[in-house]
């Protein structure tokens, strides 16, 4: 767990002091003393003898939250009124709604937008469906569908409890690329019924964004629904990861010299993203790689593949990589390496190990919030370390991503989305980071970058367009 205090766990306190002495300046003595941060402290109200202050504070967990308001209360002549959580404060009512293009002031307004004139508009998408992307939200509409079943860090949530991360990425889809996205989470678990629900609601909407769906099922619903419907079907989990890494390591490459037709990677993580990464590296020229599962490395002869459905996941790793059937542990696999990618857990190698990779290392620590190794550690011999972390340089994360496919695909009105799009997203975005800007703390642009989702909507829609996928 981070030990840095961060806005994510930040509260305010309001309290009274006396408006003489040294209260304040002990408010931020006693925060810091306790590991905490002081990010903010405004005077609210002012009288002769009392002072109310709201003071910010960021801590490193909601327990530790708790322990500073305490060591606050225990400043002689402090009294503490209300303490709110900020993060849950942003959540309170939702982060997203939906509001009318059109004012609605008069009875022209009301039926020219409902009826009866709405009825013209009706018969004539019933005439000529494709009017629906010119007349209607499905232009500029996704899905953000989810069961709850692998939400971030935390597992099988279920559909309520995964509301509010879908929210956010409605958020982020209208906050970077102007899209309209609303969460779909389903109270099913079912494979045939997700498939069956979303085909049923797809009309409305112009892409499909799979999100925090367990695998294996993850793959059988996205297979089935890419060959069901005529609209983009996009897990971000599999492939917004998939291209942020490969622009990451695209420019990771080119700070210590490397071609990746030339690298030996070893993955630890054989998941959805896992096997979403590989096969993007290996579209881009990868030949040499080695993946690692709970179960240790993968290879054909492996006990638990020998019977294995051969069309699964895993057995599609052993049959396409480890072309020298190593049998040793992750940590022997990584010997001699000059790129290690882990999607899995934390802790899984140490600082020996990476100092025992190949000379130029690139290190692609990508568990949350615990990575696979220290990244402090790994930079100590490692010349490029990459997290999903926002307190590392170098952040894995598909904020960079799917704003912009999704863009780039409604734009071009496509029917699909194909490795070719994916890996035309993943130039763009490593190309946003000049050549004279590039170094080993910088191989990937901020989220912030106001060139990044244009870049790669632009580069998505272009690839679309030649691959004669959308309109013309």
């Amino acid at each position: 767990m981070s030990t840095a205090p961060s806005v994510s766990n930040s509260i305010t306190v309001r309290l009274e002091v006396p408006a003489s002495g040294t209260a304040v300046s002990q408010l931020t003595t006693a925060v810091e003393a306790s590991g905490g941060s002081v990010t903010g402290l405004d005077v609210t109200a002012s009288g002769h003898e009392k002072l109310r202050i709201d003071v910010t504070v960021a801590a490193t967990s909601t327990g530790h939250a708790d322990e500073i308001v305490e060591k606050i209360r225990g400043i002689e002549g402090v009294s503490i009124g209300k303490v709110s959580d900020r993060t849950f404060l942003m959540h309170l009512g939702g982060k997203i709604e939906m509001r009318s293009k059109h004012p609605i002031r008069s009875r022209d307004d009301l039926s020219m937008v409902y009826t009866p004139g709405v009825a013209r508009v009706c018969t004539q998408i019933a005439q000529n469906p494709e009017d629906a992307r010119r007349l209607t939200i499905k232009r500029n509409t996704v899905a953000v569908v989810t069961d709850g079943s692998a939400v971030l860090g935390l597992g099988n949530i279920g559909p309520m409890a995964a509301l509010p991360v879908m929210e956010g990425k409605a958020a982020l889809f209208k906050t970077f690329a102007g899209i309209d996205a609303w969460p779909l989470c389903l109270d099913t678990q079912d494979t045939d019924a997700i498939v069956e629900i979303v085909k049923a609601v797809a009309p409305g909407f112009a892409g499909i964004n799979l999100e925090d769906i367990s695998a294996p099922r993850c793959f059988e619903i996205e297979a089935r629904l890419r060959e069901a419907l005529d609209i983009p079907v996009f897990h971000d989990d599999q492939h917004g990861t998939a291209i942020v890494v490969l622009a990451a390591l695209t420019n990771g490459l080119r700070v210590v010299g490397k071609k990746i037709e030339d690298v030996r990677v070893v993955m630890s993580g054989a998941g959805a993203a896992g096997t979403a990464i590989l096969k993007l590296l290996m579209a881009a020229g990868l030949r040499h790689a080695v993946v690692a599962d709970i179960h240790g490395v993968v290879h054909s002869g492996r006990a638990d593949l020998v019977d294995a459905d051969p069309g699964s996941a895993l057995c599609w790793i052993a049959d396409n990589t480890n072309p020298e059937g190593f049998t040793g542990t992750l940590k022997q696999a990584v010997r001699g390496a000059d790129v290690f990618i882990g999607v899995s857990a934390p802790n899984v190698i140490d600082g020996d190990d990476v100092a025992a990779m190949a000379d130029d290392a690139i290190v692609f620590a990508l568990a949350n919030p615990d990575p696979e190794v220290e990244p402090a550690v790994a930079r100590r011999t490692a010349a490029v370390v990459a997290t999903g972390r926002s307190d590392f340089p170098n952040q894995i994360n598909n904020v960079l991503v799917f704003p912009g496919v999704f863009r780039g695909l409604l734009d071009a009105q496509s029917r699909t989305v194909d490795t070719g799009m994916m890996l035309a997203a993943a130039r763009a975005l490593a190309d946003v980071v000049h050549e004279d800007e590039l170094n080993a703390n910088y191989i990937v642009p901020s989220v912030f970058n106001d060139k990044v989702a244009g870049a790669v909507a632009t580069a998505v829609r272009e690839a679309a367009r030649a691959a004669g996928a959308g309109a013309a």
